[in-house]
């Protein structure tokens, strides 16, 4: 009975690695079923089997492939360094997943450039802005406890901050993503977080 559970899981990330690499690449719309099911070597049943239709596979695609982003969020919760040094390990670790985690990368692929985002997709934009919401709140509880500590001026509030240092993070993403040509982003990501956290500190 083991052997059959983890068979089956096996076949589910199997499911879920071709969905995701064909929706990176073709877009949610432009993919179906049995596009997946060739792209995984099965048919259609062991899809549906997993899952309910299309949609369903595509919330867990993104859960699965961004399940580091809130592992993320919660080192930046952990205690051990400075406000400032989970910031600073919170935007390095973000471009690090984005140079070399290809799901993870991919992700973001789905949903800046290769999705439409309809009403169909409601339960997937709700789990998307609830992340955002959890990312910006961790972000801006750090900047206020680094703020408290002296290492973050107070000229502005930490809202506004955490606000910059998200829209920032997700500014470079999109642009590397739909343009990578413009520039390395494995070369750049020390400049860009070492700008970002100045940027900070800037009374």
């Amino acid at each position: 009975m083991r052997r059959t559970k983890e068979d089956a899981e096996k076949t589910r990330l199997k499911i879920i690695e071709a969905a995701l690499t064909l929706f990176s690449r073709n877009g949610y719309s432009n993919t179906t079923l049995a596009m997946i099911g060739t792209e995984a070597g099965f048919s259609r049943g062991p899809i549906y089997w997993h899952f309910k239709n299309k949609d369903d596979l595509f919330e867990a695609v993104l859960a699965y492939s961004q399940e580091p982003l809130e592992q993320l969020v919660a080192q930046a919760r952990s205690v051990g360094l400075s406000p400032l040094e989970r910031i600073d390990g919170f935007v390095r670790s973000w471009f690090t997943l984005l140079v070399e985690d290809a799901w993870f990368r991919q992700s973001f692929e789905i949903l800046l450039n290769k999705t439409e985002l309809t009403e169909a997709m409601l339960t997937t934009l709700e789990r998307e802005r609830h992340l955002t919401q959890s990312m910006i709140e961790t972000l801006e509880a750090l900047v206020c406890d680094a703020q408290e500590q002296g290492q973050i001026s107070q000229g502005q509030t930490a809202g506004q901050l955490a606000l910059m240092i998200y829209t920032q993070l997700m500014g470079v993403t999109q642009t590397w993503l739909f343009a990578p040509s413009l520039f390395d982003l494995n070369e750049q990501r020390g400049f860009f977080t070492e700008r970002l956290l100045r940027s900070l500190q800037q009374p």
